[in-house]
């Protein structure tokens, strides 16, 4: 095998995709697999949507665009911005990248430097240390318990930050636990972050619109801070748009220049067809956005209900996305005679293999006590998944 780089080396493969690509291959086997692995809706991109594509490519808009993403495009991002979070951004601020994924990663590439520390609450998403790795940082882990509802306390953030801390990276509401912070709480860590004038905040907020508190808060909102953080969102998940890849990120112009040298070398523009039907989502009706949420929170209200009703899981309320991240620590150590239980990996391939359910184990979250369902499936899906796991946990001893 030839020599690969000490980046590649540094790097995990995504637990997420490994664990989908496992119940896919079970799935070709022939067996009834129910994914809830999987972090993406279960809709299909609303029609206007998809006619507005149609339409960019019968309008021949198959060309390079701008490597920040077209100026239509931009400014329809800063009216969204202004209008459904008052903040107020120019296009020059606004940087559309292949997803939000990209667009977190452009950023920590651009402000992180070798041996800089970034602050990670854990639970967390599986790329965030990932990222910070690739631009030779260092991930610093804090960890907020299910007794906290998995947010990040003021004192931990106080006691977390040191002299060479460059960022911290927030997501709400979360993947993977749905946990949403308040405009209030994120007051409390932006009065702490204001004592440390040298840490950027990068604040994932793809999740937005799926959220059950009924209004959606940003740190940029806390005085002082919109100069000091990059706004990741996108239409993969309120729209239904995981395939088309985009993401944005809203940020101080220098921040937004520094992101457009990165992403004009190795990816330039996003897809010229998938700007068009972006465009079309945010100034297009919004009526599918509140649909889905409200689908969303009723399935929701269901695992919450049913997960609640196995023995030995510890299970508390999301208030967005469409994660349930329950603490399975109690099954550690039993067996059904012949697999042990060692941790939440183990535990999530006992799920799969025994009950042909796909989850996804907290350990690459974080988090080594709880797994990961999504809910972004049916609602007979959901019961028949929470069914199953029952019936597998009560083989446990």
């Amino acid at each position: 095998m030839e020599k690969l780089s000490s980046l590649v080396s540094r790097l995990q493969p995504s637990a997420t995709l490994a664990m989908s690509q496992r119940s896919g291959e079970l799935k070709a086997q022939g067996l009834d697999i129910i994914n809830l692995s999987v972090g993406e809706p279960d809709f299909n991109t609303p029609e206007h949507i998809k006619e507005a594509a149609k339409a960019a490519i019968d309008d021949n808009q198959t060309r390079y665009t701008a490597v920040p993403g077209t100026m239509a495009l931009r400014e329809a991002i800063c009216e969204k911005l202004l209008r459904e979070n008052h903040l107020e951004y120019t296009p020059a601020q606004i940087s559309v990248g292949n997803g939000a994924k990209q667009s977190v990663c452009n950023t920590v590439m651009a402000i992180v430097s070798p041996g800089e520390e970034v602050i990670i609450p854990a639970p967390y998403w599986v790329s965030y240390p990932q990222m910070v790795l690739m631009a030779d940082g260092k991930p610093v882990f804090v960890e907020a318990k299910i007794e906290q509802d998995f947010k990040l306390t003021p004192a931990q953030l106080e006691a977390a930050i040191t002299e060479r801390t460059r960022a911290i990276i927030l997501c709400a509401p979360s993947n993977p636990t749905g946990s949403v912070y308040t405009q209030e709480e994120l007051e409390a860590l932006a009065e702490v972050l204001r004592r440390h004038p040298q840490v950027f905040v990068i604040s994932d907020e793809i999740y937005e619109h799926i959220n059950y508190l009924g209004t959606h808060a940003s740190i940029a909102l806390c005085e002082g801070m919109k100069e000091r953080t990059a706004v990741i969102n996108g239409v993969s998940k309120a729209y239904a748009m995981t395939g088309w890849r985009i993401g944005y990120v809203a940020a101080p112009t220098d921040i937004v220049k520094a992101i457009n040298k990165l992403q004009g070398q190795y990816t330039s523009n996003p897809g010229s067809i998938s700007q068009a039907a972006a465009l079309a989502a945010y100034k297009g009706p919004q009526d599918c956005v509140e649909e889905m949420r409200q689908a969303f929170q009723r399935r929701r209200d269901l695992i919450v209900k049913l997960a609640k009703e196995v023995p030995g899981f510890e299970v508390n309320k999301p208030e967005g996305a469409f994660y349930l991240f329950p603490k399975c620590s109690n099954y550690f150590g039993k067996t059904d005679g012949k697999r042990v239980i060692n941790d939440s990996l183990d535990f999530a391939m006992y799920l799969l293999e025994e009950a042909h359910v796909a989850t996804v184990g907290g350990a690459a979250f974080g988090s080594p006590e709880c797994f990961r369902m999504s809910y972004a499936t049916s609602d007979e899906n959901i019961v028949e998944a929470i069914r199953r796991i029952k019936e597998a946990c009560a083989k446990l001893k």
